[in-house]
């Protein structure tokens, strides 16, 4: 029998190698079909009396499988909600039996009466560590590009293809909760210490190891199915149970503040599961697996995290008609900071970087960042030193910027400010070819100004990277107004190539991301006048979902720096543009006490030395008079913590700042951490609903001021009922196929 995604070889010893290669695909994925397909295997060597086992592995390079395919899920969801409309019972009915169809196939599998041995070669996600645990038996290959893990909690759900039932099973149950909530990846030689793959072997003996494991005699039985199975560290009512479980519940509260029903649901199964016969525990995942399915959270977190976010890097808003850069050589343009990390993240994707700077110190300064970063990886274990060495070997510091002759890119990020930009704006062209792109990592300062500085404005665009650059995953393209398709396809090459996330941004003051992040820290400046105590400000915003709160944030961007944009903003836009609170407050914290931020050691927050913790500066609280906290809705300040941002958003939208709500959404998550859970800054609004986010908007407005005012673009859609994925179709090629 032949298959489209599958090819199987039974060798003179009767073991069978089942290899998974999908074809036109760089990365095995699962489908309805590759599932149909698996299916079909399983009966094939379990009715063939010649074959002793089979091994399962992958075709593709340094890569198992990635888990589902987008497909497969969106397949489910059309299902469920075409049906939902005419009979919500069937509709639930048809996404119980769906969600549970991958679980069926694996346990199929592994009670088939013939070994399965998983031969894990490369990444190893979700589905397909969730297959390799059906099998009775796993070999790992020693390399760093196997990466084993469960990370389903991450975009909304949870491992429901047994992963919540075999992995407890397989090791102790706090071990397994930390790897599933987290969504941690695992090393080969972790997974092998928990428990959870049974052997570690070169990469070349990997498919050999696997068959001598159905040689040797492996029993096609799994543990838990055999008599007198005990569950590794004990059971959940145990004296160990009684150590993991009401820690696990506090942790969880901590940590995700109860806004993940899918972290919630992992804790659930796992404790349900262990105490039942493993048969009724793959049902009782499959039933908290459909309940998550149709939370509104998973709805969103799956749209923005996994779908969004894999088309964005694909390539989604980048011009189709323009030939795609293979870069050669880039060029830095300022070696502080922000420079270096762009030299560090350019380098490290194998593209020779040219980092100038005024002074040769200042340069070789800019590219000793570079080695410490390795440094830190070398010692963590991420790196080797022939790696640091590579990269080292790409960058090169001058202060020649006739060095820049033959780059296809030069990134500007020097100060901000105008005349340095215009100076080097000029030098960098003086030296460029004709065809090359020239970006500026301004933050502050309109593209379409900078650009009259350049002889090729339509090579012109702005790239903003945001701080540490080697860890922000996101990067805003700005678009001035003569911008060229070419100038933008070249900035999306160069994202894809430093593997971070494009959003594409037209030209405006604050851009995108800066103008959301200024409307946090001014609500919590509101809330420290009204009287709210500071911790209260900085707990508010984080159980709202925000990562970080905003004084802590603040502190980390420099209060000093707030100082200068509110004072620019003021020379730019007249007094109405700020509020004078705001003026007066960041003026005593920078002016009267000398707190600039983290990078002074005193702002919101004092830093002592380590092992110290840094902690709110106690005389903040007397800056203003103290409300009582008793008297404070606590829900309300979490609330205006997500309107007000969500509404600059949608500001953004109206103004046409933002044009995709693909990158509203996936651009709020990765800046800044804008509550992962609602999907983003307009999918928090399509939840709520236009109609029922503005009566709410207008409430806060009367009560708190005008930040909380619904621009015009939110009123219109609250009286059509429409929303922002509706009226702003990122698909409309689907939209005329259905109309076809």
């Amino acid at each position: 029998m032949t298959y489209t995604n599958f090819t199987i070889e039974t060798d003179a010893d009767g073991i069978a190698l089942v290899t998974w290669d999908m074809p036109d695909k760089s990365m095995n994925v699962f489908t309805v079909e590759v599932l149909d397909e698996l299916d079909a295997i399983v009966d094939q060597i379990a009715g063939d009396d010649a074959v002793k086992g089979a091994v399962i592995t992958s075709g593709k390079k340094d890569s198992f499988s990635g888990g589902a395919d987008i497909s497969m899920l969106k397949k489910m969801f059309d299902i469920f909600n075409a049906e939902k409309t005419r009979d919500p019972d069937q509709a639930v009915k048809l996404l119980f039996d769906n969600a549970g169809r991958m679980s069926q196939v694996f346990r199929k599998l592994e009670t088939c009466g013939k070994p399965f041995v998983s031969a894990i070669n490369g990444t190893c996600m979700g589905g397909a560590f969730e297959l390799s645990l059906a099998c009775h038996g796993r070999v790992a290959a020693d390399t760093d590009a196997v990466k084993i893990a469960l990370p389903e909690v991450k975009i909304g759900i949870f491992p429901g293809a047994g992963g919540t039932q075999r992995v407890p099973r397989l090791t102790n149950q706090q071990d397994a909760l930390q790897m599933m909530t987290t969504g941690q990846n695992l090393k080969p030689a972790r997974a092998k210490a928990m428990g959870l793959v049974h052997e570690v072997v070169p990469p070349k003996k990997l498919i050999d190891a696997a068959k001598k494991m159905i040689g040797d005699g492996l029993k096609p039985v799994q543990p838990w199915d055999e008599k007198g199975f005990k569950l590794p560290g004990g059971n959940i009512y145990s004296a160990s149970g009684a150590n993991v479980w009401p820690a696990a519940s506090a942790i969880l509260r901590r940590e995700t503040h109860m806004n993940y029903p899918g972290a919630a649901a992992i804790l659930k199964c796992v404790y349900e599961g262990l105490q039942v016969p493993f048969d009724t525990a793959l049902v009782v995942e499959q039933r908290y697996f459909a309940q998550v399915l149709q939370t509104r959270e998973a709805g969103a977190m799956l749209r923005s995290l996994f779908v969004s976010l894999q088309e964005l890097n694909k390539g989604a808003r980048r011009p189709e008609d323009v030939k795609s850069t293979k870069f050669k050589k880039i060029g830095v343009v300022g070696a502080g900071f922000m420079g270096a990390g762009i030299a560090f993240v350019t380098a490290k994707a194998g593209i020779p970087v040219v980092l100038i700077d005024r002074e040769q110190e200042a340069a070789d300064k800019g590219k000793a960042h570079s080695a410490d970063l390795m440094k830190k990886a070398i010692q963590k274990g991420r790196a080797a030193q022939d790696d640091a060495d590579k990269l080292l070997s790409l960058i090169t510091p001058t202060t020649d910027y006739a060095d820049l002759d033959g780059c296809d890119l030069v990134i500007e990020a020097v100060f901000e400010d105008s005349g340095i930009k215009k100076a080097v704006t000029e030098q960098a062209e003086a030296n460029l070819k004709r065809t090359a792109v020239f970006a500026s990592n301004t933050s502050t300062i309109p593209i379409t100004d900078l650009a009259k500085n350049s002889a090729r404005p339509k090579n012109f665009i702005g790239i903003h990277f945001f701080s540490p650059v080697d860890k922000m995953m996101l990067v805003e393209v700005i678009l001035g107004k003569k911008t060229s398709d070419k100038a933008l396809a070249v900035a999306l090459d160069y994202v894809r190539a430093i593997k971070k996330t494009p959003i594409v941004v037209n030209d405006t003051r604050g851009f995108y991301v800066n103008r959301c992040v200024l409307r946090y820290m001014s609500e919590a400046y509101n809330m420290l006048i009204e009287g709210v105590p500071p911790a209260m400000i900085e707990n508010a915003a984080k159980m709202a979902g925000m990562p970080v709160g905003p004084l802590a944030l603040n502190d980390e961007t420099a209060i000093d720096l707030s100082q200068k944009i509110l004072k620019q903003t003021l020379n730019d836009l007249g007094e109405k543009a700020v509020d004078p609170r705001h003026v007066d407050l960041v003026n005593t914290m920078v002016d009267k006490h000398g707190r600039h931020g983290r990078k002074n050691g005193k702002g919101f927050y004092d830093y002592p030395q380590k092992p110290a913790q840094k902690h709110l500066w106690p005389e903040l609280k007397t800056l203003y008079p103290q409300q009582d906290p008793d008297a404070i809705d606590f829900a309300e300040l979490k609330e205006r913590f997500l309107y007000v941002i969500a509404l600059e958003a949608a500001r953004v939208m109206g103004e046409g700042i933002v044009t995709d709500p693909r990158e509203a959404d996936v651009g709020s998550i990765l800046a800044f951490g804008f509550a992962p859970y609602t999907g983003g800054t307009l999918s928090y609004i399509d939840g709520i609903g236009a109609e029922a986010f503005v009566a709410r908007a207008r409430q806060l407005q009367k009560k708190y001021g005008t930040q909380f005012k619904p621009p015009r673009l939110l009123t219109d859609m609250a009286k059509t009922g429409e929303t922002f994925y509706g009226r702003f179709n990122p698909y409309p090629e689907l939209e005329q196929a259905d109309a076809a």
